[in-house]
């Protein structure tokens, strides 16, 4: 006897009934290239992507009576609109959809696209200064630059950071990174010319979700998007006049000098941003193993602090410091060399591989 199939949007309707009811499937999102275009991705379990204009155009094809959602062609227009216009909803619908047996036509492999940083590039990018304390005995033993413990507790920051009874730490510290240095996973990190002290930090990052200003610390989880990883690649030689102290552009803001990436993690993934396990190693041997419980200031301080210095945006990041375990301060200090492989792991969120180079050619640009 012959069976008659339900219509096909009779099937998609159906599918996403019994989709909206199932468990939330984790996504990460990242930028990617194709075929000479690029788009952004919605991650499905580190190995499958889709591009999300195409899946969600498949999508309100064949799924009968699902509402309209316009996809943004950029990463920083989807942070600014994703409590909006029903797009958190359907990203994750359509995380769902990639996980379905059989796999959606628009689904691909992961390792067949290109992956590119995945905020091309952020307006603002703050990074915290020696915000684990761990790190901060390394390099006072180093004798590098970094503070000892306050003698006493210090003064406040005067309309930027107010010092609540009983706290004794250093005040949070940050530096500007430039964004046009930021490359993305798999590409390599150049070692400048003539400089030979270049060393790793691996940084679980924040990616700020909507404009702010002065923002309370009890409020400051509202503004968060989702959290990265930034490896805040250093050059420890100096400047050698030492003048008006640390430079910092010297210091961090080489080409290729901030790996970003490889994808970002929505915060609702992320339970406990502060209880993250971090690894860094340099050629399969371990340089850093902590966890970001140990930062002096934890996310929302940061972000807090950052935004009574200057207006954060969508798609701003703020690099969250250091633990211990740079090459620096070690008793023989260990430094990057071309051949080696840099691989930044946070827990959750995911792990930034990048090999090392030698200097460029007078000819080539740098990337």
């Amino acid at each position: 006897m012959r069976r008659t199939l339900p219509p096909i949007s009779t099937v998609f309707l159906l599918a996403a009934v019994v989709s909206a009811q199932a468990p939330a499937v984790p996504f990460k999102l990242g930028t990617f290239e194709h075929g000479g275009r690029t788009f952004v991705g919605l991650v499905v379990g580190d190995a499958l992507v889709a591009d999300i204009a195409e899946a969600n155009a498949a999508f309100e094809r064949d799924t009968a009576g699902a509402p309209r959602v316009s996809m943004p062609a950029d990463m920083k227009t989807l942070i600014a609109r994703y409590d909006e216009g029903g797009m958190r909803p359907r990203l994750a619908a359509l995380a769902r959809a990639m996980s379905a047996t059989p796999r959606p036509a628009y689904v691909r492999e992961l390792k067949s696209v290109r992956v590119r940083p995945p905020i091309m590039y952020p307006m603002t990018m703050l990074n915290a200064a020696v915000n684990y304390e761990e790190h901060a005995a390394e390099m006072s033993r180093a004798g590098g630059a970094a503070p000892a413990p306050p003698a006493k507790v210090p003064d406040p920051i005067p309309g930027l950071w107010e010092r609540r009874p009983g706290d004794t730490r250093h005040n949070p510290y940050f530096f500007l990174k430039p964004p046009a240095v930021v490359i993305a996973d798999g590409e390599p990190i150049r070692l400048p010319p003539g400089r030979d002290r270049i060393d790793w930090e691996c940084e679980l990052s924040v990616v700020i979700g909507r404009t702010a200003t002065r923002v309370p610390v009890d409020r400051a989880a509202d503004y968060i998007f989702g959290y990265t990883l930034e490896n805040d690649v250093s050059d420890r030689g100096g400047r050698g006049d030492g003048r008006h102290g640390s430079d910092w552009l010297i210091g961090k803001g080489h080409d290729t000098f901030a790996p970003l990436g490889p994808f970002i993690v929505p915060k609702e993934f992320v339970p406990n941003p502060q209880k993250l396990a971090i690894r860094f190693t340099l050629s399969g041997k371990v340089m850093q193993d902590s966890n970001t419980d140990r930062m002096t200031h934890n996310v929302y301080e940061l972000v807090s602090f950052g935004s009574h210095i200057l207006t954060l945006r969508p798609g701003d990041v703020i690099a969250t410091g250091s633990p211990a375990g740079v090459g620096t301060a070690r008793a023989t200090p260990i430094y990057f060399k071309p051949g080696d492989v840099s691989v930044c792991s946070i827990e959750s969120i995911g792990t930034l591989t990048n090999p090392v180079v030698g200097a460029a050619s007078p000819s080539s640009n740098g990337r």
